[in-house]
């Protein structure tokens, strides 16, 4: 899945940083932050936005 996260360096600005989900880090099915998600490429963030694909 293609989403758009926030990194814990980032929650100030809001930065996004695009990528794909290898982990799922919250085991509630929601959270008012944000579902904490580990990316293919290592990082750690709180999903803002899920990425549709057509």
């Amino acid at each position: 899945m293609q989403v758009l996260i926030v990194l814990k360096k980032d929650q100030r600005t809001g930065t996004l940083t695009e990528g794909i989900v290898k982990d799922l880090l919250t085991s509630a099915p929601k959270h008012h932050r944000g579902i904490k998600v580990r990316l293919e490429d290592g990082q750690i963030g709180r999903v803002q936005k899920v990425i549709e694909e057509e």
